[in-house]
């Protein structure tokens, strides 16, 4: 059988703008090499082909004449998953089109609702590799759709649900294969090649702005330490990568295990291994041993859910008071050589404008490398979301292209929803500036930030300065807005 996995080109920014971070998708690569042999398997990152995709899938589809489709969607990338796979059955439609991803699991009942539900044959909830190995077994007739837990199938063009099953034991799981690949370039942080590693799923904490429960249930679960330094090793040693990103939800949950972890990759002696992973507050705050265990390994970057400086909104979105946390997190990664890229949220019910600059000044208060600065964003089954529409606060409901992270989609008290977009980017611009590369930054590239703040920061600086005097910050953000809404933006696929 010939099966393609695809992931969706749309893309936004992080942290400097949307071109500098694309990175491959694991979830598909980590479903191909779950699969039963004998089959021939395409990996398509769309991240990487973002221009002509009409042509683009067009000319692969001939080519490869794809049996089955899989297509990984997040919620905000769903209308655009939707023109792709109404392009594919325009195409080739004797395939079998699968959605998966967090939009099938959070959504899938309102998916197969809708008109949308014409174009896909199948719905993946939760984890897909077990999944997608036995539906690909019953497309053979060597096992029965209607028998598979998390599988959403049709049966007389109506969508039947069959029961969720239950979470995966990791150490069954095979290492993501990354060969499979047909758009093998491109994948990067900045100017650094990257590549994307899974040590664990979930996570047990209680914030309440995240979906992350609805894929995993509160869980947490690890791989075997072995099974995760093999695939380190591939990445390091086949794939010829320096800069791993690990999509762990929150890689620090079991401390024992995290120096356990450490104590395998400094073992290796790898040469300019650079790791960038998440983590919470309170964990890294509490445990300075496992932090300096972590540079040690080559833990260069941890972005820490700080979320906001106010404890009244800390509480709404399940945080608890993890204000001084935050700040201890910070002292202990700076102590030990590692940046912090600090997550802000904008946009609790009681922000106003002082609110919202106080939250960017708290971010320059304790002293975080780099702002991670998102709106507050009502995701579909979670209990912000509840809390928000109960209160009257979320004014697009339904819209999820927008929701993810960039534009506002809810009201405060004191700010429509308008008012919170424009000053979401206004205080951000006048609080933080132009970008100054933190510290840690500077001690490892110097040469580059000293080009930057010598040679290219005076020159878009007097560029911005005049734009600024022209326009003014109304006229600035109006280029800005039009710069967003043309991102995710593809014009060959209007009309489907």
């Amino acid at each position: 059988m010939n099966i393609l996995l695809m992931s969706m080109p749309d893309i936004t920014p992080v942290v400097i703008h949307e071109s500098a971070v694309h990175m491959p998708n694991l979830g598909i690569a980590s479903i191909a090499a779950n699969l039963d042999p004998g089959h021939e398997i395409r990996l398509i990152d769309l991240v990487r082909k973002r221009r002509s995709l009409k042509k683009y899938i067009s000319r692969l589809v001939a080519d490869f004449k794809p049996d089955l489709i899989g297509l990984s969607s997040m919620t905000w990338q769903f209308d655009t998953c939707v023109k792709i796979a109404h392009l594919l059955k325009t195409l080739r439609p004797e395939a079998k089109l699968v959605l998966g991803g967090y939009h099938a699991t959070l959504m899938y009942e309102e998916v197969a609702a809708s008109p949308d539900a014409r174009w896909f044959d199948y719905m993946v909830r939760g984890e897909g590799e077990l999944i997608m190995r036995r539906l690909v077994r019953a497309l053979e007739e060597e096992d029965a759709v209607e028998r598979i837990p998390g599988l959403s199938y049709k049966n007389a063009g109506i969508f039947r649900h069959n029961p969720r099953g239950e979470n995966l034991e990791l150490s069954t799981i095979k290492p993501p294969v990354r060969d499979q690949r047909r758009l093998t370039w491109g994948y990067h942080i900045v100017t650094k090649k990257v590549e994307v590693l899974e040590t664990s799923r979930g996570c047990t904490r209680s914030c309440n702005f995240c979906c992350m429960r609805h894929m995993y249930g509160r869980s947490f679960r690890t791989f075997p330490i072995e099974r995760v330094l093999a695939d380190l090793d591939d990445i390091y040693y086949e794939r010829k990568t320096r800069w791993v990103f690990l999509s762990d939800d929150n890689i620090v949950l079991n401390v024992k295990r995290v120096m356990q972890l450490c104590d395998g990759i400094i073992a290796r002696n790898y040469k300019n291994l650079m790791l960038t992973v998440q983590a919470d507050c309170l964990t890294i705050a509490a445990n300075e041993d496992m932090v300096a265990k972590m540079a040690k390994a080559g833990f260069r970057i941890v972005f820490l859910g700080i979320e906001n400086g106010s404890k009244k909104n800390l509480s709404q979105a399940g945080k608890g008071d993890i204000v001084a946390a935050s700040k201890q997190a910070i002292a202990n990664c700076h102590k030990h050589g590692i940046m912090v890229l600090a997550g802000l949220i904008f946009g609790f019910p009681d922000d106003d404008v002082d609110a919202i600059r106080e939250n960017y000044e708290f971010f320059q208060e304790i002293g975080a490398d780099v702002p991670y600065c998102q709106v507050l964003t009502p995701y579909p089954k979670t209990g912000m979301r509840q809390q928000l529409i109960d209160a009257g606060m979320v004014v697009n409901m339904h819209d999820y292209k927008r929701y993810n992270g960039l534009w506002a989609n809810v009201r405060t008290r004191h700010l429509s929803m308008e008012e919170l977009q424009f000053e979401f980017w206004l205080q951000r611009e006048q609080v933080l500036g132009w970008w100054r590369p933190p510290q840690l930054l500077r001690q490892e590239g110097r040469f580059w930030t000293s080009l930057w703040r010598f040679a290219v920061k005076p020159v878009l600086k007097r560029s911005y300065e005049r734009k600024l005097r022209e326009k003014g910050w109304q006229g600035l953000y109006q280029e800005a807005e039009a710069h967003w809404q043309g991102m995710n933006h593809f014009p060959d696929l209007e009309g489907y």
